[in-house]
């Protein structure tokens, strides 16, 4: 694509907060928020490889969404040097890993 083809475009949100913050502490609490919902997508993406997810059926979809999102949260709190994804598979090469992250103990 030729940079000609892109269109400059613009969002405007909106948020409602009873919190007393100033422009610039709620926009930093607002991008703070963002920049963790997009790590885990991204992590969820290249470790579970969602985006690939042939799985159809609406309630299996979420279903598996949840699993993921809670295995994910079980494999961030591994307090080893071991990306998500070698975790991710030290789990199904060894049971007593699994067990371990399972029942959140530190490895």
């Amino acid at each position: 694509m030729s940079p000609s083809t892109f269109q400059e475009t613009v969002d405007i949100r909106y948020f409602i907060s009873s919190l007393p913050l100033g422009v610039k502490c709620f926009a930093k609490a607002v991008r703070s928020h963002w920049s963790i919902e997009n790590s885990c997508h991204w992590t969820l993406d290249v470790t579970y490889r969602e985006d690939e997810s042939r799985i159809r059926e609406k309630q299996l979809r979420e279903n598996m969404a949840w699993l993921n999102r809670h295995t994910l949260s079980l494999l961030k709190q591994q307090q080893n040097k071991k990306s998500v994804a070698m975790n991710r598979r030290r789990c199904g090469w060894d049971d007593n890993v699994m067990l371990k992250t399972l029942m959140g103990i530190k490895s």
